[in-house]
């Protein structure tokens, strides 16, 4: 199994969760995150005074999947969550080596 976690602009968490539910994906986890990357935040002007924004806001989607479906629904996540501008994001592709359905104690690919 493989956990795709993927940091993505806010405004285009609906179009990612629209593709990946039409893939057939059925659960996911959603986090509000604030972070930077090599833009470094941003500047903003507010009633005429400028201020830094060191970290911008960002969506941590994180998802579980089966090894054969990891390729599929990082190429949505790819295709989906991209504007082609500096801070579009990343996705992290880690290995799972368990999951447990604490309700039913099912393992594996059966748990997710």
């Amino acid at each position: 199994m493989k956990k795709i976690e993927a940091v993505i602009r806010p405004f285009k968490l609906e179009e990612v969760k629209e593709a990946l539910l039409e893939e057939g994906i059925k659960g996911m986890t959603i986090s509000e995150v604030r972070g930077y990357g090599r833009q470094k935040g941003h500047t903003e002007t507010y009633r005429g005074s400028e201020y830094q924004i060191e970290f911008v806001p960002k969506i941590k989607i994180e998802i579980v999947v089966p090894d054969e479906l990891s390729d599929n629904v990082v190429n949505i996540i790819l295709n989906t969550a991209k504007t082609g501008q500096v801070g579009d994001g990343k996705i992290f592709i880690i290995n799972v080596e368990d999951a447990i359905r604490i309700r039913t104690d099912e393992s594996g690919s059966e748990a997710l």
